[in-house]
């Protein structure tokens, strides 16, 4: 194990820089970075002991538990990558290796990650300035196909000090190429060219070819490549004859392509270059071949060809397309039997037990090699197409590796193992049987390498030993060559010793030194290796650059790297600020390499390291300068969060960093990096995102990151939008009135399906207008619909959730569904008039899905209701008939009955319909009442002749005095009404009342009244009349001058103190509550004279009187006053006597305004 520590370290955990003084080795190099692959990851991965906590504790906590699983190819690397590491790795050394793997980190970090485990354990490199014999780098595939259009090219590189020199055989024979023109060498390669552009024939040049690099030191051997040309061979031709089959039987339409290198992808078309549809029942088996199960009519309506498709020349031929005539007892194609649940027997074709068509038989074997795919397939026949299902007999299917192709007829087991050896078998299995088919699987192998020898680095006077074990199935043989020629050819040597699979040197000398091959092999392959032994005595000597500086994270894992050599190989030690004490144990270990691990940096492990190698020709030394940075940390994520479109989202990412280091913070997006788009802003510490839409919606990682190491965290955003389109419908379960519709549902878009709305379509009645035919829930993706008959039916789906609906889905197939007569009549007959003399019969028109049948007609029947003669009938094919020359607004009785070319449709209602309307007559016994004078009342009653349906009644009406008309008012009332009261505006005007009845042809006759006269009517209406007139004004002077007088007369009496009838009173107006005297006259002023108060105009002009208890009735004796011929009042302004004295005194003798001055006197 003492060569481990020639091997140089390929990268350090860290950044590392040169420093700008020459080191030991001349000029040092530019300076140079490796990454910090510890913090890469995430501090996570490597916490710190459980005394630390800080603010990112939490954040690594987390990220730990969200890190994905491995999967089993990452294991299985994993586990492969321990083998190859130095066993003196602690314990915990697996679990951080799949903590960090979890973190799914960039591809490159892997890379880095394994060249730095291969540097701690890979094989030993000589610095190139030192002799050494010759190693093979680069050579072609043992298995070299090229393409015949193409220079040949086959690769042979290799090193080694002096450089190698190159030679070929070919078939075992030497090759010399210096006898052919086409064939050449690269310069400082070892690498063939063959050019036919002069002419020539590449397949002249296939064969096995080895290739050999040697120098003083020894020989080294290439694998034994085998060259072979790429073919494309044409298909024959042939005439094919038309395939003749009975509907229902089973079917191979064999391929048989031209033998291709490498053999061609083989596809089914038509000859019109259409895919061949492949299902369960039609599909192209592993070997080209196309199997139909059973055989239908539909089957007909394309041809099949077989294509081949070259991989190096990129052509695609053709064969000859197949023909099929199928025999059947059903020789329409229709579509309603399609996917019909009994389609065979309705087509007459008898079920059947299912039967092995490939492989044949119930049992068969296959071999198949080690970590190659293993295919199994079964292809049965049977009537309905059975279903195929696989089985291992004694366990398990391995189900991480296992996976079913075209359509359950075949099994693929990826990398197969011997543990996957054994029984296996198929099931095909229909309604009326099954059979199994089993098939023996064995597992072989090629050789694979247990041991496989590595480069031999010895000083003089050392042991060592190469190793060469290989296993496979079966058991490899072992051949030890030297130089390329056979072990037991070679000269004898003393101090080499086989012992089987492994070669032992002791005491080695340098003419020890030779290139040794292993050729491991069994009948399924073979394994070359090639191992140099070489003998050196070499001082140590450092291979990096001197007084590196590399800055590391705290409480990260560290390695600082100390690549040597010497030989023999020197020992290693390490040193911290000049102590003289080595580091090595608790927090430190050394590899055998000379790496030192620091396994958590803390603040105090900055400083300067020195290593320094010795062995017995003497020591060097270099030194690394080790900063302590504090880690960067997500101390605020962002997270998960669930949006409707439109809204806005913030994502934060606030970072806590070391100042000394440059800060960066991006972002991805389904770790891709981000667009920042004119909706997106992106600060230091956030991300918003303006206005939502559906592609928004995915994972963002924020990743913030300086020279020495990053921080990342991701949040998955939700977008909740409508539903994706459903997808694939498909009809099955067809039957005369009823259909299975099953669909695929959408993408929800974060929103559940709440409801699938069904809708149809058919080409007769409504050609692409599609109706909803039913409403299913969300959760189920199949429904039988209730059909009717006589309709080409096309459906779709339209998914629903919260947000809204989907696009429609594609639609699916047509199915037409049969015939019948009607099983309903039209909706909505009326029967109405248009005019006078008419009836228009409508109704209606029934849809396609009740017309059941072709040419759907109405037959109209009407006839008089009162009479009951015979019906008259017309056919329509509309939705409308019109009946002429009828009476005014009679009643018929209707009746309209659907029918197609099947039949009637059932007997139809009876429903009552009327002819044209006319204008209805006046209405009867218009009644005006006047119970008081602030309302008039009116009533009536229904016209005598309606003609037709009254809709209602209109009043008009006007007030009047004398000449003054005020403004038309109209009322308009229900049909149902007969009555209404009129608010007087005041008690002196009249009213004319206009009534008349409506229908829908308009107004009929009209009643006219007016409203009675009141009481005082005759005075107002004389007095405004005689007002004008001469005589008139020529009395009232004389009644004037006659008061005047009158009241000097009583002016004089007043001033002499003399007695007068009536007393003084206040200064108000006299009224029926004044109080008498025991006289029994009243008391009088002067207030008398004045005009009468609360007196005012009406609304034609004309004076009208309040209110008021006041009248000049009242001032007669107990009697009304009355009015002469020429309208002047006849009033006595006489005073009241007891009621004996009035009755003794009544006289018919007038009192003129002159008595009254004398009875006052």
């Amino acid at each position: 194990m003492r060569r481990l520590a020639a091997k140089g370290a390929a990268g350090d955990v860290g950044e590392v820089a040169a420093p700008a003084a020459d080191s030991a080795q001349g000029p040092s190099p530019r300076p140079w970075r490796l990454i910090d692959l510890c913090a890469i990851w995430d501090a996570g991965v490597f916490l710190p002991t459980a005394d630390w906590s800080g603010a990112s504790s939490g954040v690594a906590r987390r990220r730990l538990n969200e890190a994905e699983k491995l999967s089993s190819a990452q294991e299985a690397k994993l586990e492969r990558l321990e083998v190859a590491r130095p066993r003196r790795l602690g314990n915990r050394e697996p679990g951080l290796m799949l903590r960090m793997a979890r973190q799914q980190p960039p591809p490159w970090v892997h890379a880095a990650f394994l060249l730095w485990l291969l540097s701690l354990g890979g094989a030993i490199e000589i610095p190139m300035d030192l002799s050494q014999p010759p190693t093979i780098t680069k050579q072609s595939v043992k298995d070299h196909i090229v393409d015949p259009r193409d220079n040949i090219l086959i690769e042979c590189e290799a090193k080694g000090n002096p450089a190698p020199s190159f030679h070929w055989t070919r078939n075992s024979r030497f090759f010399n190429v210096a006898k052919d023109p086409r064939v050449s060498m690269r310069r400082r390669s070892g690498t063939l060219v063959i050019d036919f552009r002069s002419g020539g024939r590449p397949e002249e040049y296939e064969g096995e070819y080895q290739c050999f690099a040697r120098n003083k030191f020894g020989t080294a051997l290439s694998n034994r490549i085998r060259l072979q040309v790429s073919k494309s061979p044409l298909w024959p031709k042939e005439n094919l004859d038309p395939v003749v089959v009975q509907e229902g039987a089973p079917l191979t339409l064999q391929c048989n392509p031209p033998p291709g290198l490498p053999s061609p992808v083989i596809f089914w078309m038509s000859s019109s270059m259409e895919p061949i549809t492949q299902d369960k029942r039609v599909s192209q088996g592993h070997n080209g071949d196309l199997y139909f199960s059973n055989v239908m009519l539909q089957d007909m309506q394309t041809d099949y060809s077989c294509n081949a498709r070259f991989h190096f020349t990129h052509t695609i031929q053709q064969k000859n397309p197949f023909t099929l005539k199928v025999l059947t007892n059903h020789p329409y194609n229709d579509s309603s039997l399609r996917n019909h649940p009994d389609m065979y027997s309705a087509r007459g074709v008898a079920e059947r037990t299912p039967s092995f068509m490939y492989p044949q038989g119930t049992a068969s074997s296959q071999m198949v090699l080690r970590g190659m795919d293993l295919l199994l397939e079964c292809i049965a026949s049977g009537v309905p197409t059975p279903d195929i299902a696989w089985y291992k007999k004694g366990g398990d299917l391995p189900s991480h590796k296992a996976k079913f192709e075209n359509f359950n007829k075949a099994l693929r087991i990826t990398n197969i193992s011997e543990e996957d050896s054994g029984e296996y078998f198929c099931l095909a299995s229909n309604k009326m049987g099954s059979i199994r088919h089993t098939i023996s699987v064995r597992v072989k192998a090629a050789p694979y390498w247990l041991d496989e020898p590595k480069n031999l680095i010895l000083a003089p006077g050392e042991d060592g030993r190469l190793v060469c074990r290989a296993s496979g199935n079966p058991k490899p043989t072992v051949q030890w060559m030297v130089n390329g020629e056979p072990l037991q050819s070679a000269p004898p040597n003393p101090n080499r010793e086989v012992a089987g699979d492994t070669i032992i040197f002791r005491d080695t000398q340098i003419s020890s030194r030779a290139v040794y091959q292993c050729n491991t092999s069994n009948e399924h392959g073979y394994l070359l290796a090639n191992a140099f032994v070489s003998v050196l005595d070499v001082p140590p000597r450092m291979l990096s650059p001197r007084n590196q500086l590399m800055r590391v994270i705290l409480y990260n894992r560290t390695r600082l790297d100390c690549p040597f050599f010497g030989s023999p190989i020197p020992t290693l030690r390490w040193f911290k600020n000049g102590q003289g004490s080595n580091l090595d144990g608790g927090n430190y270990h050394v590899y055998e390499n000379g790496s030192l691990e620091i396994k958590m940096i803390r603040k105090e492990d900055k400083g300067i390291y020195t290593c320094v190698a010795t062995n017995i020709l003497g020591k060097a030394e270099n030194q690394v300068h080790l900063e302590v940075k504090d880690p960067t940390r997500i101390y605020q994520m962002p997270e998960d969060q669930v949006v409707k479109r439109g809204t806005t989202v913030q994502l934060p990412c606030r970072v806590k960093h070391d100042p000394s280091l440059k800060l960066t913070v991006s972002w991805l997006k389904d770790d891709e990096p981000l667009y920042v788009g004119n909706r997106m802003k992106k600060e230091d510490d956030s991300l918003t995102i303006f206005g939502v839409a559906e592609r928004d919606q995915g994972s963002y990682t924020c990743i913030a990151s300086t020279e020495l190491d990053q921080d990342l965290a991701k949040a998955h955003l939700t977008v909740l939008g409508r539903p994706d389109r459903p997808r694939d419908l498909e009809l099955t379960d067809l039957a005369e009135r009823s259909v299975r519709l099953t669909w695929i549902p959408g993408d929800d878009n974060n929103s559940p399906i709440t409801d699938y709305v069904v809708q149809f379509e058919e080409d007769q009645f409504q050609p692409g207008v599609w109706h909803d035919h039913s409403k299913f829930p969300g959760s189920v993706n199949s429904a039988v619909l209730q059909l009717s008959p006589y309709v080409n039916y096309q459906f779709r789906v339209i998914a629903i959730n919260e947000v809204g609906s989907s696009h429609p889905s594609l639609p699916s197939e047509r199915y037409r569904t049969s015939g019948a007569a009607p099983e309903s009549n039209p909706a909505d007959v009326k029967g109405e008039g248009t005019r006078k003399n008419n009836m228009e019969i409508t109704w209606t028109p029934m849809n396609a899905t009740s017309a059941f049948g072709p040419n759907l007609r109405y037959i109209v029947k009407w006839r008089r209701r009162e009479t009951r003669d015979t019906w008259n009938n017309v056919t329509v094919w509309g939705s409308r008939y019109v009946v002429g020359q009828t009476p005014v607004y009679v009643p018929y009785e209707i009746r309209v009955q659907a029918e197609n070319d099947f039949g009637k449709g059932p007997e139809p209602d009876t429903v009552i319909g009327y002819s044209g309307e006319d204008l209805p007559s006046a209405p009867r016994r218009f009644r005006v009442r006047q119970p008081n004078l602030q309302t008039i009342n009116l009533e009536w009653d229904h016209p005598e002749h309606p003609n037709g349906i009254l809709i209602g009644y209109t009043l008009k009406y006007v007030a009047f005095n004398g000449t003054k008309v005020g403004k038309q008012i109209v009322e308009n009332f229900a049909p149902n009404q007969t009555k209404f009261t009129v608010p007087r505006a005041d008690p002196v005007s009249r009213y004319r009342f206009t009534l008349s009845a409506r229908t829908q042809v308009g107004n009929g006759e009209a009643v006219t009244e007016e409203s009675p006269a009141p009481p005082n009517e005759a005075y107002t209406n004389n007095q405004a009349d005689i007002a004008t007139q001469g005589w008139f004004i020529g009395l009232m002077c004389a009644v004037a001058l006659l008061v005047l007088i009158l009241l000097i007369v009583c002016f004089i009496k007043r001033s002499r103190g003399g007695k007068y009838p009536v007393r003084e009173k206040k200064d108000v107006p006299l009224g029926p509550e004044d109080p008498k005297e025991d006289d029994g006259s009243f008391d009088y002023s002067d207030e008398d004279n004045k005009p009468l108060q609360g007196s005012q105009t009406s609304l034609d002009g004309t004076i009208k009187q309040q209110e008021s208890d006041d009248s000049l009735v009242d001032y007669g004796e107990g009697g009304e006053g009355q009015f002469n011929e020429d309208g002047s009042f006849i009033g006595q302004y006489t005073v009241k006597k007891d009621k004996e004295e009035t009755e003794g005194n009544e006289s018919s003798e007038a009192t003129s305004p002159v008595n009254a001055i004398y009875s006052l006197a």
